[in-house]
């Protein structure tokens, strides 16, 4: 075993190192161990997870494609999985400001056979079935640094130290992080993870690849009246409250005990720096045909997150030595489909079955090598088909949302065989100054329909410690007040979906303020900042939202 980085730091050794606890990282886990039981071989895996307890952190729709899940754990009825509501009905429709009209249902968004599910109620399912099978998960503790030997291999990651105050000073309750050295590890952190950003700069894995893209998706669930509710429909729309050149969408799942999953997704590539993607959502629950399904509910749950849009053509290099990336670090979420879990868990099981036959093979060493046989595994999968076909849809909605609709018709038709794929753009590029652009006005929220921010991150159960640092850094303390306020209206204010981002004034100076313990983990701001001046990391172990069953 290498040697601590850090003095001070205790190490542990596995084979495999694990970051996160999502669909991604529990299944390649799980299929490692399959794998060694299989073949009677010793292989010792681990995975860290930031948020509190498994599940904490996971949103997602989510409308569950199970093919993977059959695949990995083919027994999972009799296993107790929670796949219980079954979808049985599908409407795609397109909203006026008061009315809507039917358009066909795509054929990716055929969800026969798929279920309505929590995600948080899968990812601690799955958990118990990872540590039947002798993982050990350690949920509240943040991979925070990557550990490189002296070839600069990845080696491992090291937690991050706890008790550090405001001001970076250890207190009494200091406890220094802990490395965990491995052969391999697994970066499977989620959309646009800290670490997986840093691995990308350092081993340039974008060198033959678009720059990934990016939505965000605020969600809601309802508990409405019983005679409102109809257990397994499922309605997903596009127009109002969006423009033609914004992409973005709505779903509504009708879920089991009256409860309904409601959702808006915009498109990060969004071009006028006063939108706010919140205060869409709330103005699409006015509509007519949502506000009276709506009407004599409750919301009980609040939470946003963003997604990997680019697809295919934007999905970086897949390993790099000592490590690989899989899941939503990784980008392998099918945008025309909505859906990413089946693909994270497909992707997380073919890693694992690259890295077992790589890592028992005479002459691989024990740290430093390079998983290089997973591309091939990837490219010859049903995995890679799905997406392919699908390349060119998300990235044609660029041209307007009825070029979009039409292309993806076409795209649709021909499949495959078309000989082109358009070009993905980086997101933080796309913002207009805000000179150029109308101001959007939003109406005040109600208290009953429509909510304002603060309300709503308290039904995330976000938390964090007071006294430690902010885990939001700015590069340049000046660029919010001297370069985004002038030039886009500082959109930091309208982008987070939880009013982290301030511009106040004091003694009639404006300051750029703060606000990091509302953090739902979403990673907008380092995503859409159009200085990228926001660095996202993780905070101490354990902060952060705790969805519950979202």
């Amino acid at each position: 075993m290498p040697n601590p980085i850090r003095s001070d730091r205790e190490a542990m050794e596995y084979d495999v190192v694990i970051v996160g606890a999502g669909p991604a990282g529990l299944s390649c886990a799980i299929r490692l161990k399959q794998l060694a039981q299989k073949t009677e071989k010793e292989l010792s895996v681990c995975i860290l997870e930031k948020g509190s307890e498994v599940g904490a952190h996971l949103l997602s729709g989510a409308v569950f494609e199970p093919r993977a899940l059959n695949e990995l754990i083919p027994d999972w009825k009799e296993k107790g999985a929670p796949l219980r509501c079954e979808a049985k009905k599908d409407k795609f429709v397109f909203l006026t400001s008061k009315g809507s009209f039917r358009l066909p249902t795509p054929p990716q968004m055929n969800n026969h056979g798929n279920y309505i599910i929590s995600l948080g109620e899968l990812g601690r399912w799955l958990a118990g079935e990872a540590e039947s099978l002798g993982i050990e998960i350690f949920p509240g503790f943040a991979a925070a640094e990557i550990l490189y030997d002296n070839n600069e291999a990845v080696i491992g990651v090291a937690t991050g130290d706890m008790g550090i105050d405001k001001e970076n000073n250890k207190t009494d309750m200091f406890e220094a992080g802990i490395e965990i050295h491995a052969r391999q590890t697994i970066f499977s952190e989620g959309c646009h993870g800290s670490l997986t950003k840093e691995l990308i700069n350092k081993y340039n894995l974008r060198e033959n690849s678009d720059p990934q893209t990016y939505a965000l998706g605020i969600k809601e669930v309802w508990e409405i009246s019983p005679d409102k509710h109809d257990e397994g429909t499922i309605i997903h729309s596009v127009g109002w409250p969006m423009d033609h050149k914004t992409y973005g969408g709505s779903w509504l799942y009708h879920a089991e005990n009256n409860q309904i999953s409601i959702g808006f997704v915009v498109g990060l590539d969004y071009t006028n720096p006063y939108l706010s993607p919140f205060e869409e959502m709330q103005r699409f629950k006015t509509h007519p045909s949502v506000s009276k399904l709506l009407e004599g509910g409750r919301r009980i749950s609040y939470g946003a997150k963003t997604l990997v849009e680019g697809g295919l053509q934007s999905l970086p290099k897949l390993t790099f030595p000592g490590g690989c990336l899989t899941g939503d670090s990784a980008g392998f979420l099918n945008v025309p489909k909505i859906k990413g879990n089946h693909t994270a868990i497909k992707s997380g099981m073919i890693t694992a079955e690259s890295i077992f036959h790589c890592m028992h093979k005479e002459e691989t060493p024990d740290y430093g090598w390079e998983c290089t046989s997973y591309k091939a595994g990837f490219e010859n999968s049903w995995l890679y088909k799905e997406l392919y076909k699908v390349r060119n849809i998300r990235p044609a909605f660029q041209w307007g949302l009825w070029a979009g609709m039409i292309h993806a018709a076409f795209q649709t038709a021909f499949g495959w065989r078309v000989p082109y794929t358009l070009k993905n753009h980086a997101d933080d590029a796309q913002l207009k100054e805000a000179k150029n652009v109308k101001e959007i006005q939003y109406l005040k929220p109600d208290g009953t329909l429509t909510f304002d921010r603060l309300t709503s991150v308290q039904l995330s159960n976000t938390n964090h410690a007071e006294n430690q640092p902010s885990h939001l850094k700015l590069k340049d303390p000046n660029v919010p007040i001297n370069i985004n306020l002038p030039n886009y209206a500082e959109p930091a204010q309208r982008y987070c979906p939880a009013a982290v981002y301030e511009v106040i004034e004091e003694q009639g100076v404006k300051k750029f303020q703060i606000n990091a313990q509302n953090c739902i983990h979403c990673k907008t701001c380092d995503i859409k900042d159009p200085s990228q001046n926001i660095v996202w990391t993780v905070p101490q172990g354990g902060g952060g939202p705790n969805y519950g069953n979202m």
